[in-house]
């Protein structure tokens, strides 16, 4: 049986800066049956200029004449609190996670020993940052909304180059001329994932575009899987179908929390539907070999029809459509061979209405 989907629970910036709801979102992801919980790692002046715009989403679900970095600055997960998150998630047997945005969030993460990275799609583009990722040493799951094909890929030269070269690359000219040898693509195959993503809260069924999550396996050869943000299980347990080794999705104690993730997030049964719905479909996709289940063969043996003698056949008699047919008899010379024994001679008796 194939490797089971790792489903990583996303609580992201749903905890709305208080500790008590950041450790309830830890707890629900537990009792959901996650692989593990995430939130996000930040210093929001670090992260957005004092200038920067709100995506659409963002100011329709939160102050729409506050700016990004006042949102983001309410949204600071402290640093003082993740060992605590962490140690509470191994006791409740789920992994903790964290993604960071700016390199001295990177680096305090570091501190945690954390079992891998996931970086964002904001950030596929942010070679300074992609590069201190991959010189980390740790697997990497690279969300890929927003992204065109060739900016995965000049994320992933990034990488390879980061996780090869201890010095920095003197050009971008040094990252491609990296990209092109056999090392390169070795090295993002043993330690990068990709996830198909749509950055949009809550994304249309129309924007989803699963097959695109082909696209980036036939493309890098690497395991791919998909960052859900649409509303409902659906789209993930689809995903999970198509090939996803890995999903995320946003979750939080309730839609009717201020913030700008919750409207587009499940809540906490949700969750747990979707977790039990994926690992009931991974009992269900099974082994590529198509062969009998162990329950089918007494139904092979009840359903399956056999050569039957129409009438008394005595031995020496030739058979003919006129003596024998094809029947559910239990047993016996499979119907598939009827045209063999048209024009052969009974070696035995038989009568009417058995088989042969």
């Amino acid at each position: 049986m194939a490797t089971p989907v790792y489903v990583i629970a996303e609580a992201g910036v749903n905890h709305n800066g208080q500790r008590d709801m950041a450790f309830e979102l830890v707890d629900k992801a537990a009792d959901s049956g996650a692989d593990a919980v995430k939130f996000q790692t930040f210093n929001a002046q670090k992260l957005a200029a004092r200038t920067a715009p709100k995506a659409a989403y963002q100011k329709r679900t939160t102050d729409s004449d506050e700016s990004q970095l006042a949102m983001l600055k309410k949204l600071e997960l402290p640093l003082e609190w993740h060992a605590d998150l962490q140690s509470h998630a191994a006791k409740r047997g789920i992994q903790f996670l964290s993604t960071a945005f700016d390199l001295d969030s990177l680096a305090f993460l570091e501190t945690l020993d954390l079992p891998f990275y996931k970086i964002p799609s904001g950030e596929i583009t942010n070679g300074p940052l992609l590069w201190e990722f991959a010189r980390t040493g740790r697997r990497l799951v690279v969300s890929t909304g927003m992204a065109t094909l060739g900016e995965v890929e000049e994320a992933l030269a990034v990488l390879a180059h980061g996780i090869c070269n201890s010095d920095l690359p003197k050009s971008s000219a040094d990252i491609w001329q990296f990209w092109g040898s056999r090392d390169a693509l070795e090295a993002v195959r043993n330690r990068v994932s990709l996830l198909h993503c749509t950055s949009q809260y809550p994304t249309a069924f129309t924007e989803v575009n699963l097959a695109a999550m082909d696209t980036l396996a036939q493309a890098f050869g690497l395991p791919v899987g998909y960052s859900d943000h649409t509303e409902g299980t659906l789209i993930p347990i689809a995903a999970v179908a198509r090939g996803a080794c890995i999903i995320e999705k946003h979750f939080t104690l309730s839609r009717d929390l201020p913030g700008p993730d919750h409207k587009a997030s499940l809540i906490p049964g949700e969750l747990a539907e979707m977790v039990k719905a994926i690992r009931g479909l991974e009992v269900a996709i099974g082994e590529s070999r198509k062969v009998p289940q162990l329950s089918e063969w007494d139904s092979r043996k009840a359903a399956r029809q056999s050569l039957v003698a129409l009438q008394d056949i005595r031995a020496g008699d030739v058979f003919t459509q006129s003596n024998i047919t094809t029947a559910r008899a239990g047993g016996g010379i499979s119907a598939m061979r009827y045209w063999d024994y048209l024009g052969a001679t009974a070696s035995r008796e038989t009568p009417a209405g058995e088989a042969l």
